[in-house]
């Protein structure tokens, strides 16, 4: 794959700029101190990832907040510890605070002197803004679940995005998608016939659904992308 081919990096946010395992275990602190067997981070990791799920499916209209929320009051009745009306509002509204890994922003600094940017991420515009603060760059398009009307892996994203970008005269063959999650990310990128990279944070696992997706390079991390794309 030439990396010259390409004019945009479109990235998933989540799991792939920001530390999405990190940052989700500690916004469940506080629930978390509570339950008499606090369940270890792979247990509440993988009882996320099942309800994540099932709510962006049933309730695609609904802001991630929202999600956040409705996931921690089905995970607290999963470990038999419910979670308050307090401790669902301040899960909902963590997001901006979960931390990029630690080659996020040199890596997003150095390919933003090559490539526009984008996002294309399952939150809701207000996380995102939050969470940019600790990026460090200015994207150039930012597409969010909320914008879109749907979550990934629904097709429907990346057709809104591409879209977009072609009114600007970008075509698909010139987009790049970089990601973390092959079920939320590069099956449906595929299918919307784009090329893309899989950022393998967690090699060898992870808690979300799993997914037969097809991938054109994988790295561990987005610094050794960056190192093959400049």
């Amino acid at each position: 794959m030439r990396y010259d081919d390409f004019a945009v990096l479109s990235f998933d946010c989540y799991g792939t700029l920001i530390d999405w395992d990190s940052g989700l275990v500690a916004a469940l602190g506080p629930w978390r101190s509570r339950c008499g067997a606090a369940p270890d981070e792979d247990a509440l990791l993988s009882a996320f990832a099942k309800h994540e799920t099932a709510v962006q499916q049933a309730r695609p209209d609904l802001p991630y907040p929202g999600v956040l929320a409705a996931v921690l009051r089905a995970i607290g009745e999963d470990f038999g510890t419910p979670a308050t009306a307090d401790e669902c509002a301040a899960f909902g509204a963590s997001v901006g605070r979960w931390p990029p890994f630690p080659d996020t922003v040199p890596a997003l600094q150095g390919l933003a002197r090559k490539y526009r940017l984008c996002i294309l991420s399952n939150v809701d515009r207000t996380s995102f803004e939050r969470s940019a603060e600790r990026l460090e760059v200015a994207f150039d398009a930012v597409f969010t679940a909320q914008d879109i009307g749907a979550y990934k892996p629904d097709p429907r994203a990346f057709r809104v995005m591409l879209d977009a970008l072609a009114g600007d005269g970008i075509p698909a063959a010139a987009v790049l998608h970089v990601a973390q999650s092959l079920y939320h990310d590069h099956a449906p990128a595929q299918a919307a016939g784009l090329r893309s990279v899989w950022i393998d944070r967690r090699p060898g696992g992870g808690a979300a659904p799993k997914a037969a997706a097809r991938y054109d390079a994988r790295f561990e991390t987005l610094a050794e992308f960056a190192a093959a794309a400049l």
